[in-house]
């Protein structure tokens, strides 16, 4: 039983002082106190003993596992609306056949319901942190502020070697970043977003890495997913994408890089070099069959910093970075032929960790002074029983339907698997997706 079970209009979003008792950390039972600011203010075995007094609310976790918000390093959020709508197809027909066609007919609504559903999902399963590319961005960010998670957001910049459409595109990417800046909320930070050495021409992604370093932003983009990219960029270029993309100075220590399946060696040393992130999509570079693992033991060798997203609901189809987790680890198990690849602990710190560094929120730690960005999942469960090692059950055995209670930047976003207004967002969702499905098969 809660020894102080609050009343959700009292505690869901807002800024309260609470005392999380009897939960395990690192292998130990400890306390979390979280004062009325979005800092975790104390953590340790017994500190109940110190702050109950200055506790409003008081929270037995029943000895529930406790770990940092989970951060997802690569998502196109607003593509849960079109979860399901095209599977099993060829990468190349799948974009320019089914995606590319519905996505024409995008909404600025569209892409407000289909970020809420998304954040929905990410609260339920644990992650409290996401980095995000798509387009009518500002409609995405309204989505996240009220959710309540963090995001780092940009606008998907394709040029194709158009004068005029990079112009277009450089002040879309102006506008999203003065409007987030404007919005002053510091859960949500702006991202220079090229798409990809094969979409963005030299000259736009010149002008995104100087975008990029003028503002003190990050930068998202996708990097070597296919054989087919790489050769590409060899026969227009003369170098590989990675060596392209350090010409045109996108390769920093603020740079995400989503895929990296084929990747070489001397390019893992290059993003190691650098300080570059590198977000592995194991689920879906397998569903689209990208027919190469990210080379995981040769990017951590080299010092890059390695970690993990979904990508978006249309290639995944989900959001659950605890499977993402499992299936990570398997597959740099299956494809280098070597179990010893990626064991458990690594996959933690990939997910929570190394992603927030990614990300820059924080630590990706649960330490005093750090954000109080806090999951508890149950250990009450089939895939917490036995609990002979935390880290393996987490990773090998749960789903994010285990998570009980989400808590980023001080404030309850989910509470004993209650999330306010899950029903109406759910509602307004499915009505956007098949609206959306209707405009695009409806002749013009």
């Amino acid at each position: 039983m809660k020894e102080s079970k609050p009343e959700t209009s009292e505690i869901f979003g807002k800024k309260k002082s609470v005392l999380i008792a009897n939960v395990v950390s690192g292998n130990k039972p400890v306390d979390i106190f979280i004062d009325a600011s979005e800092t975790i203010t104390d953590i340790g075995q017994d500190i109940r003993k110190r702050h109950r007094g200055e506790a409003e609310f008081i929270i037995d976790g029943i000895g529930a596992l406790a770990l940092p918000g989970l951060s997802n390093t690569h998502t196109h959020a607003a593509m849960s609306l079109l979860r399901g709508y095209a599977d099993d197809m060829i990468l190349q027909d799948w974009l320019s056949q089914k995606i590319w066609p519905l996505e024409a007919h995008l909404t600025a609504d569209d892409v407000y319901w289909g970020t809420k559903l998304a954040c929905l999902e990410m609260i339920r399963t644990g992650t409290t942190a996401f980095n995000d590319m798509y387009f009518q961005m500002e409609s995405a960010a309204k989505a996240v502020d009220e959710a309540g998670i963090r995001a780092l957001l940009c606008y998907g910049f394709i040029d194709l070697g158009d004068a005029e459409k990079r112009e277009h595109e450089c002040r879309a990417t102006e506008a999203l970043a003065a409007h987030i800046k404007k919005m002053n909320n510091p859960r949500i930070h702006a991202a220079a977003g090229p798409h990809a050495p094969y979409t963005v021409s030299p000259e736009g992604l010149k002008w995104c890495a100087e975008f990029s370093k003028e503002q003190h932003i990050p930068l998202h983009i996708h990097l070597s997913e296919t054989e087919k990219e790489v050769n590409d960029c060899i026969s227009q270029h003369g170098k590989r994408p990675a060596a392209l993309l350090d010409a045109c100075g996108v390769l920093t220590s603020t740079t995400i890089a989503a895929h990296g399946c084929w990747l070489d060696d001397a390019e893992c040393a290059l993003l190691g070099k650098r300080g570059v992130s590198v977000s592995h999509n194991p689920a879906s570079n397998m569903k689209l069959a990208t027919h190469r693992a990210l080379p995981y033991p040769q990017l951590a060798g080299a010092g890059a910093n390695v970690c993990l997203g979904t990508d978006g609901c249309a290639s995944n189809n989900n959001l659950d970075m605890f499977e993402e987790m499992k299936i990570a680890a398997l597959l740099q198990k299956f494809f280098w032929n070597d179990p010893t690849v990626l064991p458990a602990p690594a996959a933690l710190l990939m997910a929570t960790t190394n992603g927030a560094k990614a990300l820059g929120f924080g630590a990706g730690i649960l330490a005093a002074g750090a954000p109080a960005d806090i999951i508890l999942i149950s250990n009450r469960t089939p895939c917490n029983t036995p609990l002979h090692n935390a880290a393996s059950n987490l990773v090998y055995s749960c789903s994010g339907a285990a998570v009980e209670t989400t808590i980023c930047n001080g404030r309850f976003l989910m509470l004993d698997r209650e999330i306010p207004g899950e029903h109406e967002i759910l509602a307004h969702a499915a009505q956007a997706a098949s609206s959306l499905v209707k405009r695009a098969q409806t002749p013009v």
